[in-house]
């Protein structure tokens, strides 16, 4: 969703979408060169960051295989109870596999 179809909850832009595609797009390259030709797994935190997952995906300049987790820490509101809870785990084994995870707010 970008800035104009927030309305009146955003007071004010504080990095555009141009930014963070150009950063997305380096962030692909310097993973890219950092494997340099090994594999690596991306693994998405669902569902925050779906979008950046695709985004960065797209972004790579070949192909990398990835996953989906699920993980909760919050109670009712917004603020974190301190215990992680699992509500879905990988599909694949990470066992002696680079793993990068993608998130929307650490």
């Amino acid at each position: 969703m970008d800035a104009e179809h927030m309305g009146a909850d955003l007071e004010r832009v504080l990095i555009t979408e141009e930014e963070i595609q150009a950063r997305l797009a380096e962030l692909a390259r310097e993973i890219w060169d950092h494997y340099a030709g090994e594999e690596f797994l991306l693994v998405g935190v669902l569902k925050g960051a779906v979008l950046v997952m695709a985004d960065l995906m797209r972004a790579l300049p070949g192909s990398a295989p990835m996953d989906w987790m699920a993980v909760s820490s919050y109670g009712s509101g917004t603020k974190s109870s301190g215990v992680v809870r699992i509500l879905k785990d990988l599909d694949t084994d990470i066992m002696g596999r680079h793993v990068l995870i993608v998130e929307d707010i650490i």
